[in-house]
């Protein structure tokens, strides 16, 4: 049972890769399954013993990722003190690197936008839930124009993350983006550690 979970597992692991390694040269409706099969090193039989086409395969791969993303959201909803807005920002850049090579096709040219959406309106939810307790005297509109003008910054701040094989660690990105969204500017003028 436990080799037959593995070998699952490890199926899936190489649809991903190789789904998401397609998806970065052409759109999902210009990848066959016969070109992915070769691309994961399967047989045909074999992926139709997980998924009925290629689209389930991407869905199931963007649901992995939402529920991840979730859970790196749900501490703005927490009352704890300790809890930082950086703490928050680097679990969810953990679980953006965590899940990079779908990040990486979303953001791209044949991305699916309606995902890229579905996560930006999970975002804005829990932080409008979270803003709502600390900036009482805010008003809605504020807060939907802050978060707009701040998640469109934080999706340039991981594009160029990306780009640069994310080398710098989740927790100084996060440090650097709410170092940004507090300072504006004068981010640039900071001491630099």
């Amino acid at each position: 049972m436990q080799k037959a979970d593995q070998r699952t597992r490890l199926t899936r692991m190489l649809l991903r890769k190789s789904l998401t390694g397609l998806l970065q040269q052409k759109p999902i409706q210009s990848i066959t399954i016969k070109e992915l099969c070769a691309a994961a090193g399967i047989n045909r039989g074999t992926f139709y013993a997980h998924y009925t086409d290629i689209y389930q395969l991407l869905s199931q791969i963007e649901e992995e990722m939402l529920t991840d993303f979730q859970e790196a959201m749900r501490p703005l909803l927490d009352d704890e003190e300790s809890l930082t807005p950086t703490k928050i920002t680097t679990g969810i850049f953990n679980c953006i690197k965590e899940n990079a090579d779908l990040c990486i096709v979303t953001l791209g040219p044949y991305g699916d936008k309606k995902f890229a959406a579905r996560l930006l309106a999970i975002g804005q939810e829990h932080y409008l839930q979270s803003y709502t307790k600390y900036f009482e005297g805010a008003t809605r509109t504020q807060l939907e124009y802050y978060y707009a003008f701040v998640s469109s910054g934080c999706i340039g701040l991981l594009e160029k993350w990306l780009h640069d094989g994310m080398t710098t660690s989740a927790a100084q990105v996060a440090e650097m983006a709410e170092s940004i969204m507090v300072n504006g500017v004068f981010f640039l003028h900071q001491d630099k550690r």
